[in-house]
């Protein structure tokens, strides 16, 4: 199945340090959203970016397709609050991802 990389970009450059109170209500529901879509195995990775210019989140996601990403970005929570976030959307050409951890007696 193909794998997308989800930037979602806040409001401002300086948020979170100035996040109004209907911002953090909405973030706690988006952490929310992509906790569930993790437990569901949708979602690979999410979390927040430390980019000197300005803290971005992304996701990494394995969905059918273009429209499927898209449409976990337009039920996030803070997109649903439309309170300025916004999803970029690219597709990830190649993904190399963790094996998953044999457990210590098993036969090789």
């Amino acid at each position: 199945m193909p794998h997308f990389l989800l930037r979602l970009s806040p409001p401002r450059p300086s948020f979170p340090s100035d996040a109004s109170a209907a911002e953090m209500d909405a973030m706690g529901a988006h952490f929310a959203f992509w906790q569930g879509q993790a437990e569901a195995g949708t979602a690979l990775a999410v979390g927040p970016v430390a980019d000197p210019a300005g803290i971005w989140g992304m996701a990494v996601v394995e969905v059918a397709d273009e429209a499927a990403a898209t449409g976990l970005c337009v039920q996030d929570p803070v997109i649903l609050a439309d309170l300025g976030f916004a999803y970029e959307i690219m597709p990830i050409l190649s993904l190399i991802e963790r094996r998953a951890s044999r457990p210590a007696d098993a036969e090789i």
